[in-house]
Protein backbone atom coordinates (compact mmCIF):
# COMPACT_ATOMS: atom_id res chain seq x y z
CA UNK A 1 0.00 0.00 0.00
CA UNK A 2 1.31 3.79 -1.15
CA UNK A 3 1.74 6.28 0.76
CA UNK A 4 -1.15 8.16 -1.25
CA UNK A 5 -2.89 5.43 -0.25
CA UNK A 6 -2.85 5.50 3.10
CA UNK A 7 -3.15 8.93 3.58
CA UNK A 8 -6.14 8.88 1.34
CA UNK A 9 -7.63 5.90 3.92
CA UNK A 10 -6.69 7.91 7.03
CA UNK A 11 -8.19 11.26 5.99
CA UNK A 12 -11.18 9.48 5.28
CA UNK A 13 -11.09 7.76 8.42
CA UNK A 14 -11.06 11.52 9.72
CA UNK A 15 -13.74 12.77 8.07
CA UNK A 16 -16.13 10.27 9.52
CA UNK A 17 -14.61 10.84 13.33
CA UNK A 18 -14.92 14.89 13.13
CA UNK A 19 -18.70 13.89 12.02
CA UNK A 20 -19.13 11.38 15.07
CA UNK A 21 -17.04 13.83 17.53
CA UNK A 22 -19.57 16.80 16.58
CA UNK A 23 -22.34 14.31 17.94
CA UNK A 24 -20.56 12.62 20.54
CA UNK A 25 -22.59 12.76 24.47
CA UNK A 26 -19.78 13.81 25.90
CA UNK A 27 -18.73 16.94 24.12
CA UNK A 28 -16.30 18.42 26.82
CA UNK A 29 -14.29 15.41 27.00
CA UNK A 30 -13.97 15.36 23.08
CA UNK A 31 -12.75 18.47 22.92
CA UNK A 32 -10.39 18.50 25.31
CA UNK A 33 -8.68 15.50 23.91
CA UNK A 34 -8.73 17.58 20.56
CA UNK A 35 -7.30 20.67 22.07
CA UNK A 36 -3.94 18.64 23.68
CA UNK A 37 -4.20 16.72 20.44
CA UNK A 38 -4.24 20.53 17.83
CA UNK A 39 -2.15 22.34 20.15
CA UNK A 40 0.31 19.83 21.88
CA UNK A 41 3.56 21.29 23.87
CA UNK A 42 5.95 19.84 21.38
CA UNK A 43 5.31 18.02 18.30
CA UNK A 44 7.68 14.29 17.72
CA UNK A 45 10.24 14.78 15.02
CA UNK A 46 8.95 12.64 12.60
CA UNK A 47 5.20 13.18 12.77
CA UNK A 48 4.39 15.74 9.88
CA UNK A 49 7.58 14.83 7.74
CA UNK A 50 5.60 11.92 5.74
CA UNK A 51 2.07 13.21 4.97
CA UNK A 52 -0.03 11.26 6.60
CA UNK A 53 -1.25 13.73 9.45
CA UNK A 54 -0.62 16.02 6.85
CA UNK A 55 -3.15 14.86 4.59
CA UNK A 56 -6.26 14.62 7.34
CA UNK A 57 -8.74 17.54 8.74
CA UNK A 58 -7.97 15.52 11.98
CA UNK A 59 -4.42 15.52 11.86
CA UNK A 60 -3.56 18.37 9.81
CA UNK A 61 -4.18 21.48 12.77
CA UNK A 62 -1.86 19.32 14.83
CA UNK A 63 1.14 20.18 12.46
CA UNK A 64 0.29 23.65 12.00
CA UNK A 65 1.77 24.98 14.88
CA UNK A 66 1.96 28.76 16.20
CA UNK A 67 5.45 28.66 16.71
CA UNK A 68 6.02 28.17 13.33
CA UNK A 69 4.19 30.78 12.03
CA UNK A 70 6.12 33.26 14.39
CA UNK A 71 8.83 32.03 12.93
CA UNK A 72 7.68 33.14 9.32
CA UNK A 73 6.32 37.00 11.64
CA UNK A 74 10.03 36.78 12.88
CA UNK A 75 11.46 37.17 9.37
CA UNK A 76 8.70 39.60 8.31
CA UNK A 77 9.34 41.59 11.09
CA UNK A 78 13.15 41.46 10.25
CA UNK A 79 12.74 42.87 6.70
CA UNK A 80 10.41 45.70 7.81
CA UNK A 81 13.07 46.88 10.32
CA UNK A 82 15.72 46.72 7.32
CA UNK A 83 13.28 48.61 4.93
CA UNK A 84 12.72 51.56 6.88
CA UNK A 85 9.90 49.96 9.06
CA UNK A 86 7.15 48.97 6.60
CA UNK A 87 6.06 46.25 3.97
CA UNK A 88 4.09 48.79 2.22
CA UNK A 89 3.12 47.45 -1.40
CA UNK A 90 5.46 49.38 -4.23
CA UNK A 91 8.44 49.71 -1.62
CA UNK A 92 11.11 47.43 -0.87
CA UNK A 93 10.21 45.76 2.02
CA UNK A 94 7.40 44.57 0.19
CA UNK A 95 9.63 43.35 -2.56
CA UNK A 96 12.06 41.35 0.22
CA UNK A 97 8.58 39.81 1.58
CA UNK A 98 7.74 38.78 -1.58
CA UNK A 99 11.35 37.11 -2.48
CA UNK A 100 11.08 35.87 1.34
CA UNK A 101 7.91 34.20 0.24
CA UNK A 102 9.34 32.88 -2.31
CA UNK A 103 12.39 31.16 -1.63
CA UNK A 104 10.61 29.68 1.08
CA UNK A 105 7.94 28.26 -1.21
CA UNK A 106 10.53 27.09 -4.02
CA UNK A 107 12.87 25.23 -1.40
CA UNK A 108 10.16 22.66 -0.46
CA UNK A 109 9.50 22.05 -4.40
CA UNK A 110 6.42 24.54 -5.72
CA UNK A 111 6.52 26.43 -8.49
CA UNK A 112 5.64 30.08 -7.75
CA UNK A 113 4.17 32.44 -10.05
CA UNK A 114 4.54 36.38 -9.73
CA UNK A 115 2.19 38.00 -11.18
CA UNK A 116 2.82 42.12 -11.48
CA UNK A 117 -0.20 44.73 -11.71
CA UNK A 118 -0.38 48.40 -12.04
CA UNK A 119 -1.73 50.16 -8.83
CA UNK A 120 -1.37 54.09 -7.45
CA UNK A 121 1.09 54.00 -4.18
CA UNK A 122 -0.27 56.22 -1.61
CA UNK A 123 1.60 57.62 1.17
CA UNK A 124 0.73 60.58 3.19
CA UNK A 125 3.48 62.33 4.12
CA UNK A 126 2.06 64.80 6.57
CA UNK A 127 -0.76 66.94 8.06
CA UNK A 128 -3.10 68.36 5.75
CA UNK A 129 -4.14 72.06 5.82
CA UNK A 130 -7.93 73.74 5.44
CA UNK A 131 -8.47 76.95 6.22
CA UNK A 132 -10.93 79.86 5.46
CA UNK A 133 -8.84 82.73 4.11
CA UNK A 134 -12.05 85.58 3.46
CA UNK A 135 -14.12 87.27 4.88
CA UNK A 136 -13.31 85.57 8.33
CA UNK A 137 -10.35 83.38 8.75
CA UNK A 138 -10.13 80.01 10.57
CA UNK A 139 -7.91 77.26 10.86
CA UNK A 140 -9.80 73.78 10.86
CA UNK A 141 -7.87 71.37 13.15
CA UNK A 142 -6.41 67.99 11.33
CA UNK A 143 -8.31 64.63 12.06
CA UNK A 144 -11.12 66.40 13.99
CA UNK A 145 -12.91 69.18 11.32
CA UNK A 146 -11.11 67.15 8.29
CA UNK A 147 -8.66 64.14 6.76
CA UNK A 148 -7.89 63.23 3.57
CA UNK A 149 -9.69 60.84 1.46
CA UNK A 150 -7.31 58.23 0.33
CA UNK A 151 -5.53 58.38 -2.51
CA UNK A 152 -6.32 62.28 -3.26
CA UNK A 153 -3.75 64.21 -5.60
CA UNK A 154 -1.13 66.37 -3.50
CA UNK A 155 -1.66 70.14 -4.13
CA UNK A 156 -1.69 73.69 -2.19
CA UNK A 157 -5.24 75.35 -3.48
CA UNK A 158 -6.98 77.96 -2.45
CA UNK A 159 -10.41 79.50 -3.87
CA UNK A 160 -13.90 80.17 -3.36
CA UNK A 161 -16.04 77.23 -1.58
CA UNK A 162 -18.95 76.67 -4.35
CA UNK A 163 -21.56 74.32 -2.94
CA UNK A 164 -22.84 71.55 -5.08
CA UNK A 165 -26.51 71.13 -5.19
CA UNK A 166 -26.32 70.53 -1.09
CA UNK A 167 -29.00 69.67 1.67
CA UNK A 168 -29.17 70.87 4.74
CA UNK A 169 -30.48 69.19 7.88
CA UNK A 170 -31.67 66.20 9.33
CA UNK A 171 -33.66 63.74 6.95
CA UNK A 172 -31.80 65.07 3.89
CA UNK A 173 -31.44 62.83 0.88
CA UNK A 174 -28.45 64.37 -0.92
CA UNK A 175 -27.35 63.29 -4.29
CA UNK A 176 -24.69 65.87 -4.07
CA UNK A 177 -22.09 65.90 -6.91
CA UNK A 178 -23.51 62.86 -8.23
CA UNK A 179 -24.01 63.53 -11.77
CA UNK A 180 -22.74 66.35 -14.18
CA UNK A 181 -25.72 68.32 -13.89
CA UNK A 182 -25.29 68.99 -10.66
CA UNK A 183 -22.01 71.19 -11.65
CA UNK A 184 -24.04 73.79 -13.98
CA UNK A 185 -22.76 77.02 -13.67
CA UNK A 186 -19.52 75.62 -11.72
CA UNK A 187 -17.07 78.28 -11.80
CA UNK A 188 -13.94 77.01 -12.97
CA UNK A 189 -11.06 77.46 -10.28
CA UNK A 190 -12.98 77.37 -7.76
CA UNK A 191 -13.10 74.76 -4.62
CA UNK A 192 -16.05 72.14 -5.03
CA UNK A 193 -18.00 71.63 -1.59
CA UNK A 194 -19.75 68.48 -2.02
CA UNK A 195 -21.95 66.29 0.41
CA UNK A 196 -21.71 62.64 1.11
CA UNK A 197 -24.79 60.59 -0.22
CA UNK A 198 -25.72 58.53 -3.22
CA UNK A 199 -22.65 57.75 -4.92
CA UNK A 200 -19.24 57.00 -4.34
CA UNK A 201 -16.65 59.77 -3.21
CA UNK A 202 -14.97 58.93 -6.35
CA UNK A 203 -17.26 59.65 -8.64
CA UNK A 204 -18.35 63.06 -6.91
CA UNK A 205 -14.53 64.07 -7.01
CA UNK A 206 -14.02 63.21 -10.74
CA UNK A 207 -17.72 64.98 -11.48
CA UNK A 208 -16.12 68.12 -9.34
CA UNK A 209 -12.61 68.06 -11.77
CA UNK A 210 -14.61 67.95 -15.15
CA UNK A 211 -16.21 70.77 -14.16
CA UNK A 212 -13.02 72.71 -13.50
CA UNK A 213 -12.96 72.21 -9.88
CA UNK A 214 -9.47 73.20 -8.04
CA UNK A 215 -9.82 70.97 -5.44
CA UNK A 216 -13.01 69.26 -3.94
CA UNK A 217 -13.82 69.13 0.00
CA UNK A 218 -16.81 66.13 0.57
CA UNK A 219 -18.38 66.64 3.65
CA UNK A 220 -20.42 63.86 5.78
CA UNK A 221 -24.03 63.95 4.84
CA UNK A 222 -25.68 65.01 8.38
CA UNK A 223 -28.63 63.26 7.56
CA UNK A 224 -28.45 61.51 11.12
CA UNK A 225 -26.77 62.17 13.62
CA UNK A 226 -24.23 59.78 13.41
CA UNK A 227 -23.09 60.84 10.26
CA UNK A 228 -21.96 64.29 10.90
CA UNK A 229 -17.84 63.28 12.14
CA UNK A 230 -15.06 62.21 10.01
CA UNK A 231 -14.17 58.96 8.31
CA UNK A 232 -11.49 56.41 6.98
CA UNK A 233 -13.05 57.22 3.55
CA UNK A 234 -11.18 56.46 0.21
CA UNK A 235 -11.58 58.22 -3.83
CA UNK A 236 -10.22 54.46 -4.91
CA UNK A 237 -7.66 53.29 -6.44
CA UNK A 238 -8.75 54.17 -10.46
CA UNK A 239 -9.41 58.18 -8.91
CA UNK A 240 -8.35 59.70 -11.87
CA UNK A 241 -9.77 63.25 -11.42
CA UNK A 242 -6.30 65.15 -11.05
CA UNK A 243 -7.26 67.20 -8.10
CA UNK A 244 -6.60 67.46 -4.17
CA UNK A 245 -9.68 66.00 -1.92
CA UNK A 246 -10.32 65.87 1.43
CA UNK A 247 -13.03 64.66 3.91
CA UNK A 248 -14.65 67.41 6.20
CA UNK A 249 -17.39 66.87 9.49
CA UNK A 250 -20.81 67.93 8.46
CA UNK A 251 -20.47 71.38 10.21
CA UNK A 252 -17.37 72.56 8.69
CA UNK A 253 -19.61 72.26 5.25
CA UNK A 254 -22.96 72.68 6.41
CA UNK A 255 -21.58 76.23 7.38
CA UNK A 256 -19.58 77.07 4.78
CA UNK A 257 -22.79 76.27 2.24
CA UNK A 258 -24.98 78.86 4.87
CA UNK A 259 -22.18 81.77 5.02
CA UNK A 260 -21.87 82.09 1.23
CA UNK A 261 -18.65 83.51 -0.39
CA UNK A 262 -16.14 82.20 1.75
CA UNK A 263 -12.34 81.60 0.32
CA UNK A 264 -10.02 78.31 1.74
CA UNK A 265 -7.29 76.94 1.32
CA UNK A 266 -7.03 73.04 0.80
CA UNK A 267 -3.64 71.77 1.31
CA UNK A 268 -2.52 68.09 0.93
CA UNK A 269 0.55 66.34 1.84
CA UNK A 270 0.58 63.27 -0.43
CA UNK A 271 2.53 61.25 -2.22
CA UNK A 272 0.51 59.33 -5.32
CA UNK A 273 2.67 57.92 -8.45
CA UNK A 274 1.50 55.05 -10.64
CA UNK A 275 3.62 51.91 -9.72
CA UNK A 276 3.91 48.30 -9.78
CA UNK A 277 3.24 45.78 -7.30
CA UNK A 278 2.65 41.88 -7.41
CA UNK A 279 0.89 39.02 -5.88
CA UNK A 280 2.54 35.94 -5.21
CA UNK A 281 0.45 32.33 -6.41
CA UNK A 282 1.45 28.77 -5.69
CA UNK A 283 -1.01 25.59 -5.85
CA UNK A 284 -0.50 21.54 -5.08
CA UNK A 285 0.84 19.30 -7.97
CA UNK A 286 -1.52 16.92 -6.43
CA UNK A 287 -5.53 17.20 -6.78
CA UNK A 288 -8.28 17.64 -9.22
CA UNK A 289 -7.34 21.38 -11.05
CA UNK A 290 -10.98 21.43 -12.07
CA UNK A 291 -12.31 21.69 -8.57
CA UNK A 292 -9.59 24.61 -7.00
CA UNK A 293 -9.91 25.28 -3.38
CA UNK A 294 -8.40 28.76 -2.69
CA UNK A 295 -6.97 30.03 0.12
CA UNK A 296 -5.16 33.65 0.32
CA UNK A 297 -3.91 36.51 2.58
CA UNK A 298 -2.59 40.31 2.19
CA UNK A 299 1.18 40.12 1.80
CA UNK A 300 1.34 44.11 2.55
CA UNK A 301 1.83 46.36 5.34
CA UNK A 302 0.45 50.20 5.40
CA UNK A 303 2.89 52.61 5.18
CA UNK A 304 3.11 53.32 9.01
CA UNK A 305 4.31 50.14 10.17
CA UNK A 306 5.78 46.34 10.01
CA UNK A 307 2.20 44.77 9.91
CA UNK A 308 2.61 42.05 11.73
CA UNK A 309 -0.76 41.73 12.66
CA UNK A 310 -2.42 43.04 9.36
CA UNK A 311 -1.58 41.01 7.95
CA UNK A 312 1.56 39.24 8.95
CA UNK A 313 -0.32 37.20 10.98
CA UNK A 314 -2.20 36.15 7.86
CA UNK A 315 0.32 35.65 5.38
CA UNK A 316 2.60 33.63 7.64
CA UNK A 317 0.26 31.22 8.85
CA UNK A 318 -0.79 30.52 4.97
CA UNK A 319 2.78 29.85 4.38
CA UNK A 320 2.51 27.37 7.18
CA UNK A 321 0.07 25.99 5.66
CA UNK A 322 1.44 26.07 2.23
CA UNK A 323 4.94 24.37 3.63
CA UNK A 324 2.65 21.22 5.73
CA UNK A 325 0.32 20.66 2.81
CA UNK A 326 3.33 19.87 0.45
CA UNK A 327 3.44 16.46 1.90
CA UNK A 328 -0.20 16.25 1.68
CA UNK A 329 -2.21 14.21 -0.67
CA UNK A 330 -5.33 16.03 -1.78
CA UNK A 331 -7.99 15.08 -4.52
CA UNK A 332 -8.59 18.42 -4.94
CA UNK A 333 -6.09 21.28 -5.57
CA UNK A 334 -5.28 24.04 -3.37
CA UNK A 335 -3.68 27.33 -4.47
CA UNK A 336 -2.49 29.40 -2.25
CA UNK A 337 -2.32 33.55 -2.93
CA UNK A 338 -0.62 36.13 -1.28
CA UNK A 339 -2.37 39.55 -2.31
CA UNK A 340 -0.48 42.73 -2.83
CA UNK A 341 -1.85 46.41 -2.35
CA UNK A 342 -4.92 45.42 0.25
CA UNK A 343 -4.22 48.36 1.80
CA UNK A 344 -4.57 50.80 -1.29
CA UNK A 345 -7.82 48.79 -1.81
CA UNK A 346 -8.08 45.68 -2.68
CA UNK A 347 -6.03 46.11 -5.66
CA UNK A 348 -3.91 42.82 -5.86
CA UNK A 349 -7.08 40.66 -5.68
CA UNK A 350 -9.18 42.33 -7.71
CA UNK A 351 -7.12 42.70 -10.20
CA UNK A 352 -6.58 38.77 -10.30
CA UNK A 353 -10.30 38.06 -10.05
CA UNK A 354 -11.16 40.29 -12.95
CA UNK A 355 -8.59 38.99 -15.21
CA UNK A 356 -9.11 35.49 -14.91
CA UNK A 357 -11.08 34.21 -17.42
CA UNK A 358 -14.59 33.00 -17.01
CA UNK A 359 -12.97 28.89 -17.61
CA UNK A 360 -10.52 29.54 -14.68
CA UNK A 361 -12.75 31.53 -12.31
CA UNK A 362 -15.64 28.49 -12.76
CA UNK A 363 -12.82 26.17 -11.53
CA UNK A 364 -12.32 27.82 -8.42
CA UNK A 365 -15.03 26.03 -6.07
CA UNK A 366 -14.44 28.27 -3.17
CA UNK A 367 -12.24 31.10 -1.80
CA UNK A 368 -10.60 30.95 1.80
CA UNK A 369 -9.68 34.25 3.09
CA UNK A 370 -6.96 35.31 6.11
CA UNK A 371 -6.88 38.45 6.82
CA UNK A 372 -5.34 39.63 10.78
CA UNK A 373 -5.59 36.02 13.13
CA UNK A 374 -3.53 36.80 15.48
CA UNK A 375 -5.04 40.46 17.13
CA UNK A 376 -4.05 41.02 20.67
CA UNK A 377 -7.43 41.54 21.98
CA UNK A 378 -8.77 38.62 19.84
CA UNK A 379 -12.00 37.71 18.97
CA UNK A 380 -12.89 34.19 16.76
CA UNK A 381 -14.88 35.81 14.19
CA UNK A 382 -15.74 33.74 10.60
CA UNK A 383 -17.52 35.65 7.84
CA UNK A 384 -21.33 35.09 8.11
CA UNK A 385 -21.59 33.28 4.43
CA UNK A 386 -25.01 32.12 5.29
CA UNK A 387 -26.14 35.82 6.42
CA UNK A 388 -27.99 34.75 9.60
CA UNK A 389 -26.46 37.37 11.42
CA UNK A 390 -25.71 40.70 9.39
CA UNK A 391 -28.51 39.66 6.52
CA UNK A 392 -26.03 39.90 3.65
CA UNK A 393 -25.55 36.13 2.30
CA UNK A 394 -22.71 34.95 0.34
CA UNK A 395 -22.98 32.95 -2.92
CA UNK A 396 -24.31 29.60 -2.90
CA UNK A 397 -21.40 27.45 -0.87
CA UNK A 398 -20.44 30.37 1.46
CA UNK A 399 -22.92 29.21 4.00
CA UNK A 400 -21.53 25.40 4.38
CA UNK A 401 -17.94 27.17 4.15
CA UNK A 402 -18.97 28.79 7.28
CA UNK A 403 -20.51 26.12 8.65
CA UNK A 404 -17.25 24.14 8.54
CA UNK A 405 -15.47 26.60 10.68
CA UNK A 406 -18.25 26.31 13.10
CA UNK A 407 -17.68 22.66 12.95
CA UNK A 408 -13.97 23.33 14.03
CA UNK A 409 -14.49 25.84 16.89
CA UNK A 410 -17.47 23.65 18.10
CA UNK A 411 -15.29 20.73 18.25
CA UNK A 412 -12.50 22.43 20.60
CA UNK A 413 -15.40 23.69 22.46
CA UNK A 414 -14.24 27.18 21.65
CA UNK A 415 -16.47 30.65 21.52
CA UNK A 416 -17.01 32.17 17.96
CA UNK A 417 -19.00 34.91 16.27
CA UNK A 418 -20.18 35.79 12.68
CA UNK A 419 -18.45 38.60 11.64
CA UNK A 420 -20.13 40.77 8.33
CA UNK A 421 -20.09 40.65 4.88
CA UNK A 422 -18.57 44.28 4.66
CA UNK A 423 -16.08 43.75 1.63
CA UNK A 424 -12.84 45.23 4.08
CA UNK A 425 -10.82 42.27 2.43
CA UNK A 426 -9.38 40.56 -0.16
CA UNK A 427 -12.26 38.54 -0.54
CA UNK A 428 -14.70 41.11 -2.10
CA UNK A 429 -14.07 40.26 -5.53
CA UNK A 430 -14.98 36.49 -5.26
CA UNK A 431 -18.17 37.35 -4.05
CA UNK A 432 -18.89 39.68 -6.80
CA UNK A 433 -17.67 37.22 -9.38
CA UNK A 434 -20.27 34.57 -7.41
CA UNK A 435 -17.30 32.67 -5.94
CA UNK A 436 -18.74 30.80 -2.47
CA UNK A 437 -15.83 32.19 0.22
CA UNK A 438 -15.26 32.13 3.96
CA UNK A 439 -12.82 32.80 6.69
CA UNK A 440 -11.74 34.24 9.30
CA UNK A 441 -10.61 37.26 11.42
CA UNK A 442 -9.88 37.97 14.98
CA UNK A 443 -10.82 42.20 15.33
CA UNK A 444 -9.09 45.52 14.12
CA UNK A 445 -10.18 48.90 15.56
CA UNK A 446 -13.69 47.94 16.83
CA UNK A 447 -13.92 47.99 20.65
CA UNK A 448 -14.35 45.19 22.36
CA UNK A 449 -17.94 44.54 24.40
CA UNK A 450 -18.70 43.43 27.75
CA UNK A 451 -20.29 40.81 26.25
CA UNK A 452 -17.46 39.47 24.00
CA UNK A 453 -14.90 39.89 26.93
CA UNK A 454 -17.12 37.23 29.09
CA UNK A 455 -16.74 34.92 26.06
CA UNK A 456 -13.68 35.50 24.30
CA UNK A 457 -11.64 36.42 27.21
CA UNK A 458 -9.32 40.13 26.79
CA UNK A 459 -10.72 43.81 28.07
CA UNK A 460 -13.86 45.02 27.47
CA UNK A 461 -13.84 48.58 26.04
CA UNK A 462 -10.40 48.29 24.57
CA UNK A 463 -10.08 47.83 20.57
CA UNK A 464 -9.54 44.17 19.43
CA UNK A 465 -6.24 45.80 17.75
CA UNK A 466 -5.08 48.38 19.40
CA UNK A 467 -2.49 48.85 17.23
CA UNK A 468 -4.18 48.58 13.56
CA UNK A 469 -2.34 50.57 11.18
CA UNK A 470 -0.06 51.96 13.35
CA UNK A 471 3.43 51.91 13.63
CA UNK A 472 3.05 49.51 17.37
CA UNK A 473 1.40 46.94 15.16
CA UNK A 474 4.77 44.70 15.64
CA UNK A 475 6.04 41.31 16.89
CA UNK A 476 4.62 42.53 20.15
CA UNK A 477 0.94 42.88 19.04
CA UNK A 478 0.09 39.24 18.37
CA UNK A 479 -1.84 36.63 20.56
CA UNK A 480 -0.21 33.37 20.52
CA UNK A 481 -3.35 31.72 21.11
CA UNK A 482 -5.30 33.17 18.78
CA UNK A 483 -2.31 32.62 15.92
CA UNK A 484 -2.78 28.82 17.51
CA UNK A 485 -6.41 28.51 16.89
CA UNK A 486 -6.94 30.34 13.81
CA UNK A 487 -3.96 28.80 11.95
CA UNK A 488 -5.22 25.42 13.15
CA UNK A 489 -9.39 26.37 11.92
CA UNK A 490 -7.31 27.66 8.37
CA UNK A 491 -5.88 24.10 8.40
CA UNK A 492 -9.01 22.17 9.51
CA UNK A 493 -11.06 23.68 6.61
CA UNK A 494 -8.75 23.80 4.15
CA UNK A 495 -7.80 20.50 4.52
CA UNK A 496 -11.51 18.86 4.68
CA UNK A 497 -12.19 20.68 1.67
CA UNK A 498 -9.33 19.31 0.11
CA UNK A 499 -10.60 16.06 0.24
CA UNK A 500 -14.48 16.69 -0.66
CA UNK A 501 -16.11 19.88 -1.44
CA UNK A 502 -19.65 18.07 -1.37
CA UNK A 503 -21.43 20.38 1.14
CA UNK A 504 -20.34 23.26 -0.97
CA UNK A 505 -21.67 21.08 -4.05
CA UNK A 506 -24.58 20.55 -2.27
CA UNK A 507 -25.29 23.98 -1.75
CA UNK A 508 -24.40 24.85 -4.79
CA UNK A 509 -27.03 22.53 -6.84
CA UNK A 510 -29.81 23.53 -4.39
CA UNK A 511 -29.31 27.28 -5.14
CA UNK A 512 -29.59 26.52 -9.21
CA UNK A 513 -33.35 25.68 -8.71
CA UNK A 514 -33.91 29.21 -7.45
CA UNK A 515 -31.08 30.78 -9.16
CA UNK A 516 -33.04 33.90 -10.97
CA UNK A 517 -34.92 35.15 -7.39
CA UNK A 518 -31.06 34.64 -5.65
CA UNK A 519 -29.67 36.16 -8.35
CA UNK A 520 -31.68 39.14 -8.22
CA UNK A 521 -31.48 39.50 -4.86
CA UNK A 522 -27.50 39.37 -4.64
CA UNK A 523 -27.29 41.75 -7.93
CA UNK A 524 -29.18 44.79 -5.57
CA UNK A 525 -27.13 43.72 -2.37
CA UNK A 526 -24.05 44.54 -3.87
CA UNK A 527 -24.64 47.61 -5.47
CA UNK A 528 -25.58 49.16 -1.77
CA UNK A 529 -21.63 48.02 -0.48
CA UNK A 530 -20.38 50.87 1.81
CA UNK A 531 -16.56 49.70 1.96
CA UNK A 532 -14.25 48.62 -0.64
CA UNK A 533 -11.75 47.54 1.49
CA UNK A 534 -11.07 48.60 5.26
CA UNK A 535 -12.38 52.33 3.63
CA UNK A 536 -15.60 53.85 3.16
CA UNK A 537 -16.23 54.57 -0.74
CA UNK A 538 -19.53 56.06 -0.16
Amino acid sequence: MTISTISRTLALTSLCFTFSAHAAPNQHASSDILNDFWSPGQLGPFECRFGLLNSTPFGLPRCMQASSVQYHLDRLYGIAQANDGNRAAGLAGYDASVDYLKTTLESVGYEVSIQPFPFNAYYPQGEGILEALAPVPQSYVWDQDFTYLSQTEPGDVSGLAVGVDVQLGLGNTSTSGCEAADFAGFPAGAVAVVQRGACTFGQKASNAANAGAAAVVIFNQGDTEDRKGLLNATLGDDYAGGIPAVFASYDTGAAWVEAGDVEVRVVTDVVREQTETFNLITETSRGNPDNVVMTGAHLDSVYEGAGINDNGSGSAALLELALQMKRAFPNNQVRFAWWGAEEAGLVGSTYYVNNLPQAEKDRIKVYLNYDMIGSPNFGNFIYDGDGSDFGLQGPPGSAATEALFERYFDLRGIAFEGTEISFRSDYAQFFEDGIAFGGLFTGAEVLKTEEQAAKFGGEAGVAFDPCYHAGCDDLTNIDELALELNGDAAAFVTSWLSLSTELIDDEIDAAGEAAPAVGVLRSAQQRTATHWGDKWIR
